[in-house]
């Protein structure tokens, strides 16, 4: 006999098990599928292990210049294994914290592979083969993405590698070409430039970071040029091609000419990521799909009643955040609760090299494409007390306002803590704040996050510790 559920959630990551523990909190009877360990590529392969390998990069760094700082360490070394054994030693521990919030919420947990049979019906097939049928009045599909790859070029794990070989090398490379200047590929390009891998980014567009505002993108440029990072963007790969020693990669300018190469020990594709959508059962149960993700409405609610979708599975922004807050929006509106749609035009979007970079909202350039007035105010860390007695006075804060009523546009953000710092422009944005409101909210001093205020003032013609 088939076991029944309100919820039946098919994958574990950031999106799923979110929804899955707010699906027991409003009382709803509620179960996660996954064959892999619960967190997804977020906690397990991703955003967590990344950050502990760059946390490693960051103080090894700040030790290499210590001398600035009045502090000697002779015979300078680091384990690369010992720092991939930490980075995964983190992720198991996070891991292991969702299972026993599963428990806690009363969430039932069925190991293996899930797919849709028919409306209400799910067939999980264990590792050992073993077969169990599900039912649930509702079935949320929160399988993830995976990455994206260029035509005719094939991941081998060893000279072509994607982001979870990236985080787990037996040994580190002497060069690596990364192929991709998003998050993703500048996060690895600065870990590994770091410890001493001679690195060249590929990247089509013509700056990395293409999402991000083009001067805030620039700092961070600049700063892994300094690390002996080799740039080259507005270019496409044209083939990858594995070596004796390696991988050749040939590339070509977007706007044409010759056709050059480089030569590395390994390649990592980091060209973004496609839905999860395959051998899910979803042609069978008839829910449409479109350029590899499910297509679904404000409530997350796909063209077949009692089947929705959230996270990266349904497209852009891929982003763990992104992912729970559709997970906790869509299993409010199952239970009735009429919640208000996402606000997509105020997600938070960070990169965690040093400097990080983070935004939230629209683009200098977006503005200026949308014939939309506007003020900018920046205000440099330069002039930063706090960043110069932390010793990294590098980037800005970069505000902008509507011209007529001062609203904020969008906030971006580059330095040593702007991850940590954008969540107060995406709470200034969501209250609908006006630059006279963040130049007349006091801030601390001396603070990083006064330069909010500072920036603020500069937008206004107001600004004190720089000139007007």
């Amino acid at each position: 006999m088939a076991v029944s559920y309100d919820v039946l959630v098919i994958g574990g990551g950031p999106g799923g098990y979110v929804a899955a523990i707010k699906a027991s909190q409003l009382g709803l009877k509620s179960a996660v599928v996954d064959k892999a360990n619960l967190g997804g590529v977020c906690l397990n392969w991703g955003c967590i292990p990344t950050k502990a390998l760059l946390k490693n990069a960051e103080i090894y760094d700040h030790i290499k210049h210590g001398g600035e700082w009045g502090i000697t360490c002779e015979n300078l070394q680091f384990d690369f294994t010992k720092i991939i054994e930490r980075s995964r030693a983190v992720a198991n521990k996070m891991a292991s914290g969702i299972d026993f919030l599963m428990k806690k919420n009363k969430v039932a947990v069925h190991r293996g592979t899930a797919k849709l049979t028919a409306k209400g019906k799910v067939s999980v097939t264990a590792e050992d083969g073993k077969k169990e049928d599900i039912t649930a009045k509702h079935i949320v599909i929160a399988t993830g993405a995976r990455p994206r790859l260029l035509p005719g070029i094939e991941i081998d794990g060893e000279k072509i590698i994607g982001s979870k070989q990236a985080m787990s090398m037996k040994k580190r490379p002497e060069s690596m070409v990364v192929i991709g200047a998003g998050a993703i590929g500048i996060e690895f390009t600065y870990f590994y430039s770091v410890l001493g891998t001679k690195v060249t980014v590929i990247e089509g567009r013509d700056t990395i970071l293409p999402v991000e505002d083009a001067e805030c993108s620039a700092v961070v440029a600049k700063s892994l040029k300094q690390r002996g990072v080799d740039m080259i963007t507005s270019t496409f790969v044209d083939k990858v091609e594995k070596t004796a020693k390696g991988v050749k990669v040939s590339y070509k300018p977007a706007k044409g000419g010759d056709v050059k190469s480089v030569e590395a020990d390994v390649c990592l594709m980091a060209v973004g990521v496609q839905g999860n959508v395959e051998n899910l059962g979803l042609e069978e149960v008839g829910v449409k799909v479109e350029r590899n993700h499910i297509v679904v409405d404000e409530h997350y609610k796909t063209n077949v009643e009692g089947i929705y979708a959230i996270g990266d599975v349904i497209g852009a922004p891929w982003l763990a955040h992104v992912a729970s807050a559709e997970g906790i929006h869509c299993i409010e509106a199952i239970a009735g609760k009429n919640p208000h749609p996402i606000d997509y035009s105020n997600i938070p979007g960070c990169t965690y090299c040093q400097p990080q970079i983070a935004s939230v909202g629209l683009t200098e350039e977006a503005c200026k494409e949308q014939k939309i007035e506007y003020r900018v105010g920046k205000f440099p860390f330069s002039a930063s007390g706090k960043a110069v007695a932390s010793g990294d006075a590098d980037g800005m804060v970069k505000l902008i306002f509507g011209k007529k009523y001062g609203e904020i546009l969008g906030a971006h953000i580059v330095g040593q803590e702007a991850t940590e710092m954008i969540a107060e422009m995406g709470l200034a944005k969501s209250l609908e704040a006006t630059d006279e409101d963040i130049h007349h909210t006091i801030h601390a001093h001396p603070t990083l996050s006064e330069a909010m205020m500072e920036a603020a003032a500069k937008a206004m013609g107001q600004a004190i510790h720089i000139p007007n």
